[in-house]
């Protein structure tokens, strides 16, 4: 999900608790197969998890719709647990803010994750009229690849590689959105995307 939040470089603040920080750079800005800028974005955010499993941030980005919008602020939080020794799950809530709409335009989704190992599983339960959202991921070493069901909207498809460029985290992603005669849209592309640790 625009959890497309990169948890990257813990700060230890006290033993109990822990912080990190991340900026990113990406030729596109693209969420569930769809492009948010059509062109490139600078990320970044703010993450506070504590040693029990819960967790808050705030991420945000630049985004262009066309219609005047050019900012996007993310403010969740959650809980991550252990359900057996090799499931894990996360269960949160999550804001997406885009303060430039007149009026200020909020969606909001309640969402839980499953983790088998490499394989993952999202549900998202869009709030309000926001929209429901489905997807499964995997990872094998630096690829990972992700299927998306975007309600009645249409299915999207990602292919990542990461690797390192020097003490920065790099990637490559391509990606599909196939439209479901809903919404009108069909993306497909590829982009480059560079991050870091504060």
């Amino acid at each position: 999900m625009k959890r497309l939040l990169l948890l990257v470089g813990m700060l230890t603040v006290p033993s109990f608790a822990a912080v990190s920080a991340n900026v990113s750079f990406t030729t596109d800005y693209i969420w569930r197969g769809m492009t948010q800028t059509d062109g490139s974005a600078m990320q970044g955010g703010f993450d506070y998890k504590s040693e029990a499993g819960f967790y808050a941030g705030i991420w945000g980005s630049n985004v262009n719709f066309g219609d005047g919008n050019g900012a996007e602020l993310d403010y969740y939080a959650g809980y991550v647990f252990d359900v057996t020794e090799n499931v894990e799950m996360d269960v949160g809530f999550l804001i997406y803010d885009f303060p430039d709409s007149t009026p200020d335009a909020q969606m909001e989704e309640i969402y839980i994750g499953l983790s088998f190992g490499d394989l993952g599983f999202l549900y998202s339960a869009g709030q309000d009229s926001a929209t429901d959202y489905f997807q499964f991921s995997y990872a094998i070493g630096a690829f990972s690849f992700t299927h998306g069901q975007y309600d009645d909207m249409g299915n999207n498809s990602t292919a990542s590689w990461s690797f390192s460029c020097g003490s920065y985290d790099c990637g490559i992603t391509a990606y599909d959105f196939a439209d479901k005669g809903y919404s009108g849209i069909d993306e497909d592309g590829i982009y480059f995307s560079i991050s870091a640790s504060l």
